[in-house]
């Protein structure tokens, strides 16, 4: 953090936009605003490691941020994007302990940083707050464990159309299609995938002749999302035999 350069401009330094501050009164907020250190990364800055021991919470105000770790043999895990109206860093200021996870910028970001003693108190006086932020770890927790699930008994293959299928949305222009806009770069994939950016380009390349994906420029269409879930749904049932 000590990269990061200190943000000046009064006019940003605002936490109306923070989801878990969201049934705080504004002047509550405003309290808030003027004890928090306000700093901006750029694309691809280190925000925290895993492992150190900073506790302040850390709201996303402006662009986004990943949260990442690594594996035994160096590779990138991409657990989630936190965007704008997120917080991170709450486990560490709530029980102590080093950080769980790393966090990079995905952009130029502006985050305001709550030192955890403030932070803790303002869980112990205000119940919503603390209510909603059990809400938002419960579903971490699911999604972790749903993750786990996967990685454990899904083979990389099917880990990559796991996650074209989380990633679509369907074409305004045409419902019956599904489309990735834009598909991220490979190393994102893999990243997400828990791969290597190799076995995700393989992936991709066994599907394209049978025509369920097609790519158009930047963007990625599933043209037959019920069969790319069969093959998916397959694999997992083979993993458990």
């Amino acid at each position: 953090m000590e990269n990061a350069e200190q943000v000046h401009r009064a006019d940003r330094r605002t936490l109306t936009g923070v989801k878990l501050l969201g049934s705080l009164s504004a002047e509550i907020r405003e309290g808030l605003e003027g004890k928090c250190a306000w700093r901006r990364y750029r694309l691809g800055e280190r925000v925290f490691e895993r492992g150190t021991e900073g506790h302040e919470v850390l709201f996303v105000i402006e662009g986004a941020v990943n949260i990442v770790s690594f594996s035994a043999i160096g590779s990138e895990l991409m657990f989630a994007t936190a965007g704008a109206g997120e917080t991170i860093g709450e486990l560490a200021s709530i029980d102590g302990q080093p950080r769980s996870a790393s966090v990079v910028a995905a952009e130029d970001s502006l985050l305001a940083a709550l030192p955890s003693e403030i932070f803790t108190e303002l869980l112990k006086r205000h119940g919503e707050v603390a209510f909603h932020l059990l809400q938002r770890l419960a579903s971490i927790v699911r999604k972790g464990d749903d993750r786990i699930v996967e990685v454990s008994s899904v083979k990389s293959t099917n880990r990559v159309y796991a996650e074209l299928l989380r990633l679509a949305e369907p074409d305004p222009a045409a419902p019956e299609l599904w489309a990735i806009k834009p598909l991220p770069p490979l190393r994102e994939l893999a990243s997400k995938s828990s791969t290597t950016r190799e076995l995700v380009a393989s992936a991709l390349n066994r599907l394209y002749p049978s025509g369920l994906i097609r790519r158009r420029g930047n963007n990625l269409y599933i043209m037959n999302r019920a069969a790319v879930e069969d093959i998916v749904r397959a694999a997992r049932l083979a993993e458990a035999m």
